[in-house]
């Protein structure tokens, strides 16, 4: 019992949850995005494959690292632009497009890794991003390893929060993302078209979503397969539902649900098998249900979410 409670107090563990959350933390922004403009984006599973393997495969042809970040980028705004084409303009439902850019997404990704690496039985490797420590910070007790010893793309995460709460609550362009989930008319109001706003946020938020796919096949693997997404991006949607959609809360739910993955993975270890393991496997989810439950209970979803809006509506 003392051995499992002091799990919670060494490095090592720390440094497992902050890279776990890490994808967690890319795709919650991107869905983040896409709600405060109106709009639920359920493509969010196949369009982290998608970034995965976008991101890999450029590697793996020989493209630099942060190049292939920003072709996941690219491809994942296409999905996006498709996703918002058909949800927004079209007003078509966005629970079914949702679900067809998954199966699709998830589908044409099949087809171009067999007709690129027709021969190949194991996912070649690639050269991801390694740690870069944060000179002195690094150094730090428990605290240093977790935050200032990560890969680029993990501080590039916890820098993405803090540019989407910025954009969101300090900008122009924020208040308008928000009164597109809030209150269309009042956007149209002003001049500014609300399809405008709700497409260039999907595109945008699916983008950061792909990026949270590629950070798996380039920052924590050196490689690709199809099950490695293992339905994050349905826990990145209630990420954002436990965050009350604001970004700071959405992060330390990322945090959270990550530590309980992280933990279980170590309490399988001190168990010895003694345990089923299937037990710690379903305790993070368990666990991040039950927060759920709590958490959604006071939060204020936006009022246009999942509404389609036509101009001149009232």
């Amino acid at each position: 019992m003392i051995e499992a409670f002091e799990i919670l107090f060494t490095a090592s563990f720390w440094v497992a949850a902050i890279r776990i959350a890490s994808p967690l933390i890319f795709a919650t922004m991107g869905e983040l995005i896409c709600e405060r403009a109106g709009v639920l984006n359920l493509g969010i599973e196949g369009i982290m494959v998608v970034g995965a393997f976008a991101g890999w495969l450029t590697v793996y042809m020989g493209g630099d690292l942060w190049f292939g970040v920003a072709v996941a980028a690219l491809a994942g705004a296409a999905f996006g632009l498709l996703h918002a084409t058909l949800t927004v303009p079209l007003g078509l439902s966005q629970h079914v497009v949702g679900i067809g850019i998954t199966l699709l997404a998830t589908s044409l990704t099949y087809f171009t890794y067999r007709i690129v690496l027709p021969e190949v039985t194991s996912p070649p490797r690639i050269e991801p991003f390694q740690p870069l420590p944060v000179p002195l910070l690094s150094d730090i007790p428990v605290v240093g390893p977790a935050l200032f010893n990560q890969t680029p793309l993990t501080y590039l995460a916890f820098a993405t929060v803090a540019v989407v709460a910025w954009v969101l609550y300090r900008t122009p362009l924020g208040l308008a993302v928000r009164a597109a989930g809030e209150n269309p008319s009042a956007v149209e109001a002003q001049g500014i078209s609300v399809n405008a706003v709700r497409m260039g946020a999907v595109m945008v938020g699916s983008a950061l979503m792909a990026i949270g796919g590629a950070f798996l096949t380039m920052s924590a693997f050196n490689s690709f397969f199809f099950e490695m997404i293992n339905g994050r991006g349905w826990i990145c949607i209630a990420l954002v539902v436990f965050g009350s959609w604001r970004p700071g809360k959405a992060l330390l739910g990322a945090i959270l649900f990550a530590a309980f993955d992280a933990y279980q993975v170590r309490l399988q270890q001190l168990t010895g098998g003694v345990v089923p393991y299937q037990l710690f496997l379903m305790m993070p989810f368990v666990l991040s249900i039950l927060a759920l439950v709590v958490m959604s209970r006071r939060a204020a979803y936006p009022k246009a979410l999942m509404i389609p809006y036509q101009k001149g509506e009232r």
